[in-house]
């Protein structure tokens, strides 16, 4: 009988338990700088599928999650115009790990260190299924989108551009 690889428990996943959240659990091989294609590719899942966690910070040096396709990137213009930001700016690796606890490559919007406001890409909504990090490099989880505006209250927005 095959044993079923077990993956320690990550702030994300404790997060998920404590709010009643199913989840299915995607480890792969993490490979630097490698990002969302390279986790579609060896979990073979398409990557506009696969939900990047991008922490951004307002012009008051404000931290915010952003989610995103993984084949998309932000238009910092577009999100600060629907927010009611004058700007925002991807946070340097560090500030990102600061404020959500997690590394950069391993960062999950779900059991952060510090509450941010959450905005999603409101075309990841209309998926059926989505994978999204859990909480460390090389593991994804999938998960109902519903559960970013449900249990996150991620506010919807349009601003992704063709990578």
């Amino acid at each position: 009988m095959a044993k079923k690889e077990h993956i320690s428990e990550t702030p994300a996943t404790q997060w998920l338990r404590r709010n009643g959240i199913g989840f299915s659990e995607h480890p792969y091989d993490y490979e630097e700088h490698g990002g969302t294609t390279v986790s579609a590719q060896k979990l073979g899942v398409d990557e506009h599928h696969v939900v990047k966690t991008l922490v951004m910070q307002d012009e008051a040096a404000k931290p915010l999650i952003v989610l995103m396709h993984g084949d998309r990137k932000v238009s910092t213009k577009n999100l600060a115009r629907q927010i009611g930001c004058k700007s925002v700016e991807p946070c340097k690796p560090e500030v990102a790990n600061r404020h959500s606890g997690f590394l950069i490559g391993g960062t999950s919007p779900f059991g952060t260190r510090k509450q941010m406001p959450v905005y999603v890409e409101q075309s990841i909504l209309a998926l059926e299924q989505i994978y999204i990090n859990g909480g460390r490099r090389g593991y994804l989880i999938g998960i109902a989108p519903q559960v970013l505006t449900e249990k996150l209250a991620a506010q919807p927005v349009q601003c992704a551009l063709e990578e």
